[in-house]
């Protein structure tokens, strides 16, 4: 008998005409091996020059004990003939295992013991793999599956392994049969054959200077290979004997897949022998898959799990399935069942799963005393006879040629279905569904969908009154396009006879179902979709918990009794009017309401709710909404987006942290009662003029562009909300002094932006925000050239640190006045101030930071009458932004100590830079008429500096910046254009 010493297998996706050009399987014989009691069996038709379509190394052991051990003999035999094992088949099957175990795999032979039948030289080189490296090469013959059927000669077969391939493999196919080139001499591999042992005094040292020794038990070994497929299991297989001994061990071969593999029967055969105790089978899509499962029914008595299909199986198959004693599940998928008309039985006594799916066959008889699932889905019969007693779970979805008779039949003589599939059967009708619900009274499941021939009515009738016994029915599933209403009453205190368990409908494609009404006490989910007509829905349920209704077009009323009911979703129910606010409010039949969803609802004019459970609310898209009242004080979450024609809300209260109304730009009247709001924008809302804030932790409000907000509001908000820490009131013209005053009860403000506003005097704001660190005035043009003297000759605003006067009209002397006196500023931006014209802060005398002498106007930093050098303290500015100053001249001489940011772009003049500046991180210099020279003097005393951004400069070169970067380590960013302007 033949060992084959490979079980993997390669399909072939050439088309039919290359096919029958094939050259078949090529015949097996013997090769002696001198020196070597083993024989292998090799190819003997090389020298025709065919390539065979699979090729296997097999050995003839005697069928004695010691065939388990030599399993993969034929794998090593070429090193046997005087050829050195090469190092990279060692590395390459040990790198397989490592990473086989890197990503384990569940064993079923994990448990089980490794110890194989010994053959007598079971000494220390069983116990330690060795791998040798030598600079040698092997020349091993491959046979492996032919990609194309083409014929090739036998110099094409001999593959040379070195040192750069590893074992080779198509298409994760490891497939190989090694044969000797030399079968005079023994490879030293060999460790029955001595030479491991004595080996060759003169190499002795190298061999064991390139010898890695591993010790593995077999125990431990067997553990280690639990983790691999089969595909690797063969590739460990060639790396000693030991290892080849404990990769054939039979825990690892007891599921046997061979789907799609070109698999021959005597191949089959020998793997049948082999591995007699195999519990689960898989030849689906192998060639003569009828003889196969034959042979296994014959060979493989312990089979459990059998899988067939894409082939054609005889009438004998069937006759000869109960001798396969074991066998609990059987599959079998796309066959032709039978050899002609007559009916096909399946007769077993301990099957329990059966699946048929898209098979094709006249009639079928199926007497499983035990078998409990069976699915028949898609298969084309006429008729098919069931005896089948503890049957709980039947599919005929899509049996289109069934009967309506025949599916009675089949449904009613299992009387202890509990699942029952019987979707796009044409052919079932009202008497059908009434005899399966008056004979299956333990049915759970009933998908009806796609059933033409029921009436909805008759179907609520069935269910409800005409079936006492159906009181355990729990998933109704319907989908046809005929009905035009339902109703299920299940109310067990009030109607004893219908069924209270009903837990879960479906109804799907019900083109003129137009009115629903569900009364199921223990109903947990329903979905209802594309029910364009469907108008009204009455649900009673004390169990259910989520309920979606989305895309609902015509649907108008709606009305819930759900003590249960938590989250519901009706995203694109047009035509939902304003009564829905009252089925969602206290007392409207749903308590426990958390989550409810109203997108895109646009028939939704006036949205009114009062609810003390409700937590999230989503009125996103709903267009039409002019009012909004909400009464949720445990409401934590609301959407707007899109609510753009919002006039009036009211938010009293509600358990909001965050609100965001600035998506609303017609809103004009507010009112928030918010007791842990912290953050509120209201920015956009241009046309809101009354608002009434009431939120204690509010800590940021942003105002911008609300035009319209007057004194008495910002007083009102300033007086409720004392915790303001942040506000901005940009682009609000009609604030004024009066307003301004009233932030003297907002004693944690920190930032306060006024950019765009009209003020004249910021007396108010010295005087009542003592704790500003942020002031923004941008673009106030309004402010005279004094308006800023309290900060540098009152010391105003003592915490002030960022400072926003962009695009303002202050005078060139009230600038320098400011920066002067000001040392404690960090942020200053300046950006666009177009009366700006000299930034000249030079350094002297090695000092952090001190002031030149300059005389007026052109003086930077002093005040007009000053004429000689005056010290000044350590300025701790660190920010400096002049974008856009178009009147700056073309020299700038910058010195400060901490400074580490500065913004010199579109300053077009800009030619000369001198910086002083040691912590200097980042300059931008964009759009500046400067050249490369200039800019690395400038850069030459700022050793920290890390981004320079000299982008549109029209006199640098883009390619010369590879010399800064050599030339100054620091810096790690530079931006230049690709290309000059």
């Amino acid at each position: 008998m033949k060992i084959w010493c490979c079980l993997c297998f390669t399909q072939e996706d050439e088309p039919e005409e290359e096919d029958s050009e094939a050259v078949p399987i090529m015949k097996e014989g013997n090769i002696e091996n001198e020196g070597n009691a083993e024989r292998v069996t090799g190819n003997v038709e090389e020298a025709e020059g065919n390539v065979p379509r699979l090729g296997l190394a097999s050995i003839d052991p005697g069928r004695d004990g010691n065939g388990h051990l030599r399993m993969f003999e034929g794998m090593v035999q070429a090193m046997r003939g005087g050829a050195q094992w090469d190092e990279s088949v060692c590395v390459g099957a040990l790198a397989t295992l490592r990473a086989a175990i890197r990503s384990p795999r569940q064993s079923e032979g994990e448990s089980s013991s490794a110890s194989a039948a010994d053959d007598g030289d079971h000494d220390s080189h069983h116990k330690r793999a060795k791998v040798h490296s030598f600079s040698h090469d092997v020349h091993c013959a491959m046979v492996i599956s032919s990609g194309a059927g083409n014929a090739s000669s036998s110099a094409d077969r001999d593959y040379r392994i070195n040192q750069g391939s590893n074992v080779p493999y198509k298409s994760e196919t490891f497939f190989q049969n090694f044969t000797p080139n030399n079968g005079g001499e023994e490879s030293p591999f060999d460790s029955g054959s001595g030479k491991d042992d004595e080996g060759d005094k003169s190499g002795t040292s190298k061999t064991e200077d390139l010898e890695v020794r591993m010790d593995l038990t077999d125990d431990l070994l067997h553990m280690v290979f639990s983790f691999l497929d089969h595909i690797n299991l063969c590739r460990a297989a060639i790396v000693c004997r030991q290892w080849r001994a404990a990769s054939a061990h039979e825990d690892f071969w007891r599921c046997l897949n061979f789907e799609n593999r070109n698999i021959s029967l005597e191949q089959f055969e020998d793997i049948c022998w082999r591995y007699p105790n195999a519990t689960e089978l898989n030849i689906s899509g192998t060639p003569a898959i009828h003889l196969l499962v034959m042979k296994a029914i014959s060979s493989l008595r312990n089979l459990e799990v059998l899988i067939l299909g894409k082939g054609q199986l005889g009438d004998l198959f069937f006759h000869s399935l109960a001798e396969c004693q074991m066998l609990k599940s059987l599959i079998v998928n796309d066959a032709t069942l039978g050899n002609g008309i007559q009916e096909i039985p399946i007769n077993h006594e301990r099957l329990r799963h059966l699946q048929l799916t898209k098979c094709r066959v006249m009639r079928i008889s199926i007497r499983c005393p035990q078998l409990e699932t069976l699915s028949l889905k898609r298969t084309n019969m006429a008729q098919a006879v069931l005896n089948s007693p503890l049957l709980h779970d039947l599919d005929m979805g899509s049996c289109h040629k069934l009967s309506d008779a025949a599916i009675r039949s089949a449904a009613t003589s299992c009387p202890q279905l509990e699942s029952l599939d019987m979707s796009n059967c044409s052919c079932v009708s009202d008497e059908t569904l009434r005899e399966i619900a008056l004979t299956c009274a333990n049915l759970h499941v009933l998908n009806a969908s796609y059933c033409p021939n029921i009436s909805l009515e008759f179907l609520s009738f069935t269910v409800v009154r005409a079936s006492p016994q159906l009181r355990w029915l729990q998933y109704l599933i319907v989908t046809c396009w005929r009905f035009w209403s339902l109703t299920i009453a299940a109310c067990l205190p009030l109607c004893p006879w219908i069924s209270p368990r009903l837990q879960n409908i479906r109804l799907v494609h019900c083109r003129k179902f137009a009115d629903l009404n569900l009364r199921c006490i223990m109903l947990s989910s329903i979905m209802v979709s594309n029910c364009p007509v469907l108008h009204r829905i009455n649900i009673t349920s004390n169990s259910l918990q989520k309920l979606a209704l989305q895309k609902q077009e015509s649907l108008t009323t709606l009305a819930l009794q759900c003590q249960s009911l938590q989250e519901v979703d009706l995203t694109d129910c047009e035509s939902l009017t304003n009564s829905i606010c009252d089925v969602f409010s206290d007392g409207g039949g749903c308590p426990m309401l958390k989550m409810l969803v109203l997108e895109n609802c646009e028939s939704l004019t006036a949205v009114r709710f009062c609810s003390t459970s409700l937590v999230s609310l989503s009125l996103v898209g709903c267009r039409a909404i002019t009012s909004l009242e909400l009464t949720c004080p445990y409401l934590e979450q609301v959407s707007l987006d899109g609510c753009d024609h919002l006039e009036r809300a009211a938010f009293c209260p509600v358990g909001l942290r965050s609100l965001n109304l600035g998506i609303c730009p017609k809103l004009n009247e507010l009112s928030i009662e918010a007791p842990n709001m912290v953050l509120l924008e209201l920015k956009g809302c241009g046309v809101l003029s009354e608002a009434s804030i009431n939120c204690p932790l509010l800590t940021s409000l942003d105002a911008s562009f609300c035009s319209q907000l007057r004194d008495d509001c910002l007083s009102a908000t300033a007086a409720s909300c004392l915790l303001i820490e942040s506000l901005i009131l940009m682009s609000c013209p009609s604030v004024g002094s009066d307003g301004l005053y009233s932030l003297r009860w907002l004693p944690n403000l920190t930032l306060l932006d006024l950019s765009y506003t009209f003020l004249m005097n910021l007396k108010p704001v010295f005087e009542s925000c003592m704790k500003l660190k942020v002031l923004k005035l941008q673009a106030c043009k309004y402010l005279s050239d004094s308006s800023l003297e309290p900060l540098y000759k009152e010391r105003a605003l003592p915490a002030l640190q960022e400072l926003d006067l962009s695009y303002g009209t202050l005078c060139q002397s009230a600038i320098e006045e400011l920066l002067s006196f000001c040392t404690h500023l960090t942020h200053v931006s300046l950006n666009g101030c177009v009366n700006m014209h000299d930034l000249n802060w030079a350094s002297s005398g090695g000092r952090p930071s001190e002031l030149s002498s300059i005389s007026a106007p052109s003086g930077m930093f002093l005040p007009q009458s000053a004429h000689e050098p005056i010290e000044q303290p350590n300025r701790l500015l660190q920010n400096l932004n002049c974008v856009g100053c178009p009147n700056i001249r073309k020299d700038v001489d910058v010195s400060c100590f901490n400074l580490c940011f500065l913004n010199l772009s579109n300053c077009c003049s800009l030619e000369v830079l001198k910086l002083d500046c040691p912590k200097l991180t980042s300059l931008f210099l964009q759009s500046c008429n400067i050249d490369e020279a200039a800019v690395e003097a400038a850069i030459s005393k700022c050793s920290m500096l890390e981004t320079l951004d000299v982008r549109f400069c029209p006199k640098i070169c883009p390619v010369s910046m590879g010399r800064l970067r050599l030339a100054y380590p620091s810096l790690k960013r530079i931006f230049s254009s690709l290309s000059q302007s």
